[in-house]
C-alpha cells in the first residue's frame, strides 16, 4: 500500500475533505442553506412595506420632497365639519359668539352663504353669547366641531375677531391632518372677507387670497432601512449565527469531531474549513441582501456605492461567524444554540435601542413633533451613545467591541448619507471621511471596516483557545497558559489536564497496590514490568501497557450558594499487559471494569494519570507519540459516531482523506471496504436510514482505513 501523505499536503488535503463534508451537509440541509441565504429577500421586503407605509403616511406634507415651484392654495373653503378625523356626530362645521349684533349674525351668515363651492346649512352653525359660553360648549362637547368665531363690534367702523381651532395634528390611514391648513386659515380668510364686505357695504367685493410655501429642498427622509434595518439586518444575520452555532455544537455533542481526531485530524484544518465555507455563505448572502434592496429600489442601495454596502454587510456577518465560533466553546448542547442565538439578538436589540428610530435633522424636529412621530424608548442611553463628541474614545470602543452596535452605527451613516434625493451617498473614495455638514462625526464607515475585521479575529483566536482550554465531553483541556509552553508550538509536548477551569483539584491518593488474582495475570504483570525496567523493546509487541493509571480526581465546584464536592475515581488501578503483533487479544470484563477506559487512553482521548502505554515504541504521553500512534491504528468507539445526513461512501471519502490516503486511492479503497462490510448497495443512502447493524458495519470499516497496523474495536457487534 502507498505510504500515507503527511506535513502540509496531508494538511490541505483534510481541508478540503472537511469543506466537502460541509458542503454536502449544506447542501442535503436545503432548508437551513436556503434560510441562510434568502432571508435577506423576506426581510427587505417587510423593510420595503414599511417604507411604503411611511411614505403614504406622509404623502400629505411636502417637507420631504424637493419643491421648485409651489402651488398656491387659493381661498380655500370652510370644510364640512364630518371631513374632520374622528369627528363625533351630530357635529358643526363651526361655531361663533357675538350673537347680541345684528351686523356681526348678518357677517355670519354671509360666511355661510358665500362658502366657496358649498353653502353651510343653518343646522350646522351654532350661535352664542361669549367666549366663555364657546368654551363651556367646546368643553362638554369634544370632537364635535373643527373651529370657532369670536366676533365684537367696538363701534360703526371697527370690528375685531379671533379664531378658535384645535392645533392638534392627528393621523388617520396614512393621512395626517394639519389644523392650520385645513380649518383655521379658511375660517380666517371666510371672516376677514365678510367683515371687509359688511364695512365698505359692497357685497360683491373680491377677496382672494392665495397661500403658497417658500421653495426648498427635501429635507431628510424617514428611512426604514434606518429605523428597522439595524434589527432586521442583525435577524439576517442570525441565521446563519444560531445555525454555525449549531453545525459546532452538534459535532461536538455526538463526538464527530473527536472521531476525527482519533484518525489524525489537524485542528487547523478543522477551523479554516468551517471558516472557508461560512465566509462563502456568508459573501454570498450579503451580495443578495444588496442586490434585493437595490431590487426593491432603496436610495440606501441605489446612492451608496455597491462596494460600500457590500463589504460592510460581508464583514459584518463574517464577524457574527466569528462570534459563534467564539460562544461555541462554551455550549456543550446543540439544543442550547437557538437560546444563545436569540439572547443575542435581545441584547444587541436593547444596545440599538440608543439609536433613533428616525434619523432627522434639527430643522424639522419641531414638524417631526406636530405630526406625532415616536421615538423608540431610549433603553440605555441617548440618542448617539457613543458614537457622538460628547463621550470619549474609551466608551466607543468598549461599546464597537458588540457587532451589532457597529451595524447599526455604519447603517446610520450610510442612511444619513441618502436622506435626501439630493444626496449622493458615500462613494468608495470617501468612505474614510465624514460628511461635510457632520459636526458630530466621531467615526467613519472605513473605521467600521477596520473594527469589525479586528474584532473578528480577536474572535477567531479566543474561539481557537478557549476550545483547547475548556473541558472536553471526556473532560480534558488544556492548561490555561498551554501557548507558553515551547512543546506546544514545536509539537513535543504539553500535557493535558482535567475538570473545569474553576474547578480545584483536590489531592490525588495513589492506588491502592492489588495484586492479581489469576496466576497468568500475574505473571503477565510481572513480565512486562521486568522489560519496563530493563528498558527492553520486544519488537514483536504492538502494545505494551506499563502500569496504566486513569483517575478521575475528586473537585470541588463552587456554584450559586452552594459547594459541590465529589470524591476521586480509579477506573484503572495499574494495568500491565503485553499485546503480541498479528493476535486478536480481547480485553473482557464486566461493566465498569475500565475497558471503555483503557481504549480511550490508548487513542489518546483521555489522558492517562500514570504509567504509561507504547504502541509501536511510541508513547501515549507524547504529543509527538500520539500523533504517530494514530497514523497507524483504527479505531472502532463503543457507540456509532456517524453523520445521518452522510452516506456510507461519504463517510469512508472522509475519513480515508482525514487519515492521509493518497487522493488517487481513497476512491478505490472506500469501494472495496464497502465490499467488505456489505455494504455496496447502501453505498449512497444516508446514514441516518441505516439499521443499527449496518452503523456498526460502516464504523468497522472507518477503522480499517488505511490498513492500520493496530486495530481497536470497542465492542464492534450489536
Amino acid at each position: 500500500m502507498e505510504p500515507l501523505v503527511s506535513g502540509f499536503p496531508l494538511l490541505a488535503q483534510q481541508f478540503k475533505s472537511l469543506f466537502r463534508k460541509n458542503l454536502i451537509l449544506s447542501w442535503r440541509s436545503k432548508r437551513s442553506t436556503s434560510l441562510q441565504l434568502f432571508s435577506s429577500a423576506f426581510f427587505i421586503f417587510l423593510i420595503f412595506c414599511i417604507q411604503k407605509a411611511l411614505d403614504a403616511r406622509f404623502n400629505t406634507t411636502t417637507a420631504f420632497d424637493n419643491v421648485f415651484d409651489p402651488v398656491a392654495l387659493v381661498s380655500p373653503p370652510i370644510p364640512p365639519c364630518e371631513d374632520k378625523f374622528y369627528t363625533r356626530l351630530p357635529c358643526f362645521d363651526f361655531v361663533w359668539s357675538g350673537n347680541a349684533s345684528s351686523k356681526i349674525g348678518l357677517i355670519v351668515s354671509s360666511i355661510m352663504a358665500n362658502n366657496p363651492g358649498r353653502p353651510i346649512p343653518s343646522d350646522k352653525v351654532m350661535s352664542f353669547g361669549t367666549t366663555s359660553e364657546v368654551d363651556d360648549w367646546l368643553f362638554s362637547n369634544p370632537m364635535t366641531c373643527p373651529g370657532a368665531l369670536h366676533f365684537s363690534e367696538r363701534n360703526a367702523t371697527v370690528i375685531t375677531y379671533g379664531v378658535q381651532t384645535n392645533s392638534t395634528a392627528v393621523g388617520k390611514q396614512g393621512h395626517f391632518e394639519d389644523p392650520t391648513f385645513k380649518f383655521q386659515i379658511p375660517l380666517q380668510i371666510a371672516a376677514e372677507r365678510e367683515i371687509a364686505r359688511s364695512l365698505i357695504e359692497d357685497p360683491n367685493f373680491s377677496w382672494v387670497v392665495n397661500l403658497k410655501e417658500f421653495a426648498h429642498p427635501a429635507v431628510a427622509t424617514f428611512s426604514a432601512v434606518a429605523t428597522v434595518g439595524p434589527t432586521f439586518f442583525l435577524a439576517i444575520a442570525m441565521f446563519g449565527f444560531v445555525f454555525q452555532i449549531s453545525s459546532l455544537i452538534t459535532e461536538k455533542e455526538l463526538k464527530l469531531r473527536q472521531a476525527m481526531t482519533m484518525m489524525g485530524l489537524y485542528d487547523t484544518a478543522y477551523w479554516f474549513s468551517w471558516l472557508m465555507w461560512e465566509g462563502i455563505i456568508t459573501l454570498i448572502s450579503s451580495l443578495l441582501t444588496v442586490l434585493f434592496g437595490m431590487m426593491f429600489q432603496f436610495d440606501f442601495f441605489l446612492h451608496n456605492n455597491f462596494g460600500v454596502v457590500f463589504l460592510f454587510f460581508f464583514i459584518f456577518q463574517l464577524n457574527m461567524i466569528g462570534f459563534a465560533f467564539m460562544l461555541s466553546a462554551f455550549i456543550t448542547q446543540s439544543s442550547s444554540s437557538t437560546t444563545v442565538g436569540f439572547s443575542v439578538f435581545i441584547i444587541s436589540f436593547l444596545s440599538q435601542a440608543s439609536y433613533p428610530l428616525f434619523d432627522v435633522e434639527t430643522c424639522i424636529a419641531d414638524l417631526v413633533n406636530i405630526i406625532d412621530l415616536s421615538f423608540p424608548l431610549q433603553i440605555i442611553t441617548q440618542f448617539g451613545f457613543p458614537y457622538s463628541t460628547d463621550y470619549s474614545r474609551t466608551y466607543r470602543a468598549i461599546w464597537s467591541v458588540f457587532p451589532p452596535n457597529l451595524l447599526a452605527e455604519g447603517l446610520t451613516l450610510l442612511s444619513g448619507a441618502t436622506a435626501t434625493p439630493l444626496d449622493p451617498g458615500i462613494s468608495w473614495s470617501r468612505r474614510g471621511k465624514c460628511a461635510p455638514n457632520d459636526t458630530e462625526c466621531v467615526i467613519t464607515i472605513n473605521d467600521i471596516y477596520i473594527w469589525l475585521i479586528s474584532t473578528f479575529l480577536v474572535w477567531f483566536v479566543l474561539a481557537i483557545y478557549f476550545d483547547n482550554i475548556i473541558p472536553n465531553s471526556s473532560g480534558v483541556r488544556k492548561s490555561v497558559f498551554y501557548f507558553l509552553n515551547p512543546g506546544y508550538w514545536t509539537g513535543k509536548g504539553g500535557k493535558v489536564a482535567e475538570g473545569g477551569i474553576c474547578s480545584c483539584t483536590r489531592s490525588v491518593p495513589p492506588p491502592e497496590d492489588v495484586t492479581p488474582d489469576d496466576e497468568d495475570v500475574h505473571e503477565e504483570e510481572n513480565t512486562v514490568k521486568q522489560a519496563a525496567s530493563e528498558g527492553e523493546v520486544d519488537t514483536n509487541i504492538a502494545v505494551q501497557i506499563r502500569g496504566l493509571v486513569k483517575m478521575y480526581p475528586g473537585t470541588t465546584k463552587i456554584g450559586c450558594c452552594k459547594c459541590e464536592k465529589t470524591s476521586h475515581y480509579h477506573a484503572l488501578k495499574g494495568l500491565w499487559v503485553n499485546v503480541a503483533k498479528d493476535h486478536l487479544f480481547c480485553l473482557l470484563g464486566p461493566n465498569g471494569a475500565g475497558k471503555t477506559t483503557a481504549i480511550n487512553c490508548l487513542t489518546g482521548i483521555t489522558p492517562v494519570t500514570a504509567g504509561d502505554a507504547l504502541i509501536y515504541g511510541c508513547s501515549v504521553r507524547s504529543s509527538v507519540g500520539m500523533s504517530n500512534i494514530r497514523r497507524i491504528i483504527g479505531v472502532c468507539p463503543q457507540f456509532d459516531i456517524l453523520w445521518d445526513a452522510l452516506s456510507g461512501q461519504d463517510h469512508l471519502h472522509l475519513f480515508a482523506s482525514i487519515k492521509g490516503l493518497p487522493p488517487a486511492s481513497i476512491n478505490s479503497v472506500a469501494q472495496k471496504s464497502l465490499a467488505e462490510v456489505m455494504l455496496t448497495e447502501a453505498a449512497k443512502i444516508r446514514a441516518g436510514s441505516y439499521s443499527g447493524g449496518m452503523k456498526r458495519r460502516l464504523s468497522v470499516a472507518i477503522a480499517l482505513i488505511g490498513d492500520p497496523k493496530l486495530v481497536i474495536l470497542d465492542e464492534p457487534v450489536c
